[in-house]
């Protein structure tokens, strides 16, 4: 993940080459892109595994000899799915973390 300058940027909309975006997240250094692809919690970690389970399958690997196969294409297509959900529940928690820290400022202040 930390080696962003592999990765075909028209498969983030870049074909023009005016996707700030994606132009900021290849500025990014490699710790920050590492700290930002870690989970930051067990939930969003389970509910990443999951995700990925249902796209997959989810015949248990200690019973059975899966062995998936895919293009480039597909699997790129996979990747990305897979990132925007965790980006969208990385950004569920951050909402849900802020909605706790306004309702306890309002249960202070009126105190």
């Amino acid at each position: 993940m930390n080696n962003l300058s592999n990765i075909n940027s028209e498969s983030f909309g870049e074909a023009s080459g005016s996707n700030l975006l994606w132009q900021y997240v290849q500025s990014m250094s490699p710790q920050t892109v590492t700290q930002l692809s870690k989970p930051s919690s067990p939930d969003v970690l389970q509910a990443m595994e999951r995700t990925i389970v249902s796209m997959l399958g989810n015949l248990p690997s200690e019973e059975f000899n899966v062995l998936i196969t895919t293009n480039r294409d597909n699997l790129g297509r996979l990747l990305t799915a897979a990132t925007m959900n965790g980006y969208f529940l990385r950004n569920a928690e951050q909402l849900m973390a802020f909605e706790k820290s306004l309702q306890a400022a309002d249960a202070h202040s009126e105190d």
